[in-house]
């Protein structure tokens, strides 16, 4: 018998209709009055940390949702986050590098309908969450429509059908069908103790290049914030031409501005080595961001500037992956 800890959130699933619309409003207790438990391997536990749409989800709320888990650690086997959908992604990639090397599962789950509707998902989908964090592995999952995703690789890919989420770049970890687990991706057993490091700076900014984009918005940046991640084209190109983005990338550098490059294509990743216009900016020392998703790359940059302020550093802890965030191999880039 696993005892199991429910840690509520808010979101989607915990909302009730109001005159302003779907408002989170259900507390942990009644959310989990929705699930039968007989015959169950699990004794469950439910505590609230928080009822907000998870729009509102701060990187402060991950702080909290990571102290929660680390400060019950060693009472339960497995722990079950409850989410609004939104921006699940992120929190779940947050929670990956806050707390690392567990060997228990972290699941987070959600659904498209209020639980308390007649045509929901939530409560599949906090019945196979709750299956899954009985099991015997270790780290962060998002649980949805019968799919078991790692918490680095989660991308919401629909506003509505039951199938939100996939899995970029990764594949799925299992499928769960009708209570039973069929693994997809054999999990690497961890040994020792959690690692828990919730050290945060939330001063990320996201751009998203397009064409058009003026390099003055730099300007605007450099002063508010220590990081950006640029969303660029294709494999990684960035403009020189016309708008020549490639010299405002420099300054910021310079500064001692984290500058982070991805593509705004979900997958296979960016390949800065392929084309000039990735080479140009690739020359300004730059990280690199491999195939990693946008929802990762936010938190971990987050992360990473909550520990040092040395680029290098920062380089070093953002190129190199952890153990909740593989990164596989990338294809050799083909010759011309």
């Amino acid at each position: 018998m696993k005892n199991i800890l429910l840690l509520a959130t808010g979101g989607t699933i915990a909302s009730v209709p109001s005159e302003e619309g779907l408002t989170p409003k259900l507390t942990a207790d009644e959310l989990t009055s929705y699930i039968t438990i007989e015959n169950q391997p699990y004794r469950l536990d439910s505590q609230i940390l928080m009822n907000i749409d998870s729009t509102n989800m701060q990187p402060e709320h991950w702080r909290e949702i990571a102290e929660a888990i680390y400060q019950n650690y060693d009472n339960y086997d497995g722990f079950v986050v409850t989410h609004g959908t939104d921006t699940m992604a992120y929190t779940a990639a947050a929670l990956s590098y806050m707390l690392q090397n567990g060997s228990k599962p972290i699941v987070l789950t959600g659904s498209q309908v209020p639980i308390g509707f007649e045509k929901t998902d939530a409560k599949k989908n906090i019945r196979d969450a709750l299956l899954f964090a009985c099991e015997n592995v270790g780290g962060v999952f998002v649980v949805f429509d019968g799919r078991v995703i790692l918490g680095t690789r989660a991308v919401k890919m629909r506003t509505k059908s039951y199938d939100a989420f996939e899995s970029i770049n990764h594949p799925y970890i299992a499928y769960i069908h009708n209570n039973r687990i069929d693994y997809q991706y054999e999990l690497e057993p961890t040994h020792g103790k959690l690692q828990f490091d919730s050290s945060l700076c939330p001063d990320v900014f996201l751009l998203k290049l397009h064409p058009g984009t003026k390099p003055e918005i730099f300007d605007y940046i450099r002063h508010l914030y220590r990081g950006v991640i640029i969303e660029s084209f294709g494999s990684g190109g960035v403009p020189f031409q016309g708008r020549n983005l490639l010299p405002k990338i420099k300054e910021l550098i310079d500064d001692g501005m984290a500058v982070v490059i991805t593509t705004q294509c979900l997958e296979e990743g960016e390949d800065l080595t392929l084309y000039e216009v990735g080479r140009k900016v690739a020359q300004n020392t730059v990280i690199l961001s491999g195939d990693m998703n946008t929802e990762a790359i936010v938190p971990k940059l987050m992360w990473a500037l909550g520990k040092t302020m040395n680029l290098l550093e920062i380089k070093t802890i953002m190129e190199t992956p952890v153990a909740n965030d593989i990164t596989p191999k990338q294809e050799e880039s083909w010759d011309a």
